[in-house]
């Protein structure tokens, strides 16, 4: 079996499970560290040519990360693929049980059966706290309805501001984004690398949580270790 995978969070997770069959990854693929496989360009733009050339028996993409027109041009050229889109912590790990049987493993890895455990009983919030929850700025992009991110934190005892929002990431300006009153704001490390210095200063008077994007935007071996991360990272806001 050969699989070229699209998404970073699917590529872990293949690579921790059966990495023998992993062939191919997007250059933005950095878990687990040290990862040896071709590379074929971005999640956006990946160099459908050499996905070819590599020969797989499965290509893994997102709905979200990826483009449609990739999924609908590797499938005219008889390439088999497998979309996800999970849009909360349950779907993510039914989807991530699919993958792992159609990589032909017989049982779950402990991997998987961590996260499940990790998210039967994740830790209780100290206090539930209403968020605005920036994922990009210049234009700055939040969190909308129906995320995966959004699903986590409000497992987590954080609401969004946006849930209601029609849009899934919605673009408001600073002043909107204020006006919603939130009593916190988060903010991860990617896709924009909020840090410290850049970002909570845009919201002069609301506590400021700086977090693992990977485990608050990832669905994979992550997930094990996400409740107890983003807790801790959450409870360091004012």
């Amino acid at each position: 079996m050969r699989v070229v995978s699209l998404v970073p969070s699917l590529t872990e997770a293949v690579a921790l499970t059966r990495p023998e069959v992993l062939v191919g990854a997007t250059d933005w693929c950095n878990h687990p560290a040290g990862l040896d496989v071709a590379r074929v360009g971005g999640s956006k733009y990946p160099d459908l040519d050499r996905v070819r050339a590599l020969r797989p028996d499965l290509v893994l993409l997102n709905e979200e990360e990826n483009r449609l027109a990739d999924a609908d041009a590797l499938r005219a050229a008889g390439v088999p693929v497998r979309v996800t889109f999970p849009r909360t912590v349950p779907e993510a790990l039914t989807q991530l049980g699919e993958l792992v049987a159609a990589l032909g493993v017989a049982g779950e890895p402990d991997w998987l059966r961590a996260a499940r455990r990790a998210w039967a009983a994740p830790p209780a919030p100290a206090t539930p706290r209403a968020a605005v929850v920036p994922v990009w700025r210049r234009p700055w992009v939040v969190l909308g309805r129906d995320t995966f991110a959004g699903d986590v934190l409000r497992r987590l005892g954080v609401t969004n501001r946006y849930a209601d929002h029609p849009e899934r990431y919605p673009r408001p300006a600073l002043d909107e984004l204020r006006a919603r009153a939130p009593e916190l704001v988060v903010l991860p490390d990617e896709p924009y690398r909020f840090t410290a210095d850049d970002g909570p200063e845009a919201f002069p008077g609301v506590p400021a949580a700086l977090v693992s994007g990977r485990h608050l935007t990832w669905y994979g071996p992550s997930l094990a270790e996400a409740p107890g991360l983003l807790t801790a990272q959450l409870a360091t806001a004012g």
